[in-house]
């Protein structure tokens, strides 16, 4: 199940529950909705900021300072500035660090959403995996409140390394 928080054209705040994103835009289309506050039955979906507990088995990552001493306390340079080495710099350790979460991560190429879904609704067991999916089932994940996040590297499927 999923849970949006909704608003009424009136303003009224409420949650709805749902099987699924199209479920609440089926029952949005469907007129099935309604506010429970003054029966109104122009319903959005109010932003919100999902409640993503953290995982047991997450550890904090400290990302190290990329703007040396010098850069922080300077006025010479503008602030948007940053030197060309510092910026390589940076884009090695952010690659590493993909490198190392993709050693720890499983492939499961084009059943990413699928995977994804089933390990967030338990029916498979929790673990990071890594693969293949569409923008719009990226978002519709997203939606359904599945923390996803592009990689920022591409990446080579283990199949075609061989």
């Amino acid at each position: 199940m999923i849970t949006f928080d909704l608003n009424c054209s009136n303003g009224h705040q409420f949650e709805g529950w749902f099987a699924s994103s199209a479920d609440f835009e089926t029952q949005k289309s469907s007129g099935l909705l309604t506010c429970p506050t003054c029966q109104d039955d122009v319903i959005q979906k109010a932003l919100s900021v999902p409640n993503v507990p953290r995982k047991g088995n997450q550890r904090a990552v400290s990302l190290p300072s990329v703007v040396p001493e010098a850069a922080e306390t300077s006025t010479d340079a503008p602030a948007t500035e940053i030197p060309p080495a510092i910026v390589a710099e940076l884009v090695q350790k952010l690659a590493r660090a993909q490198s190392e979460m993709l050693d720890k991560s499983q492939w499961v190429g084009g059943n990413f959403a699928e995977t994804a879904r089933a390990i967030h609704y338990g029916e498979e067991p929790d673990r990071l995996i890594h693969g293949e999916t569409s923008r719009d089932e990226a978002k519709a994940l997203v939606e359904e409140g599945i923390d996803v996040a592009p990689l920022l590297f591409p990446v080579v499927p283990p199949s075609a390394k061989n």
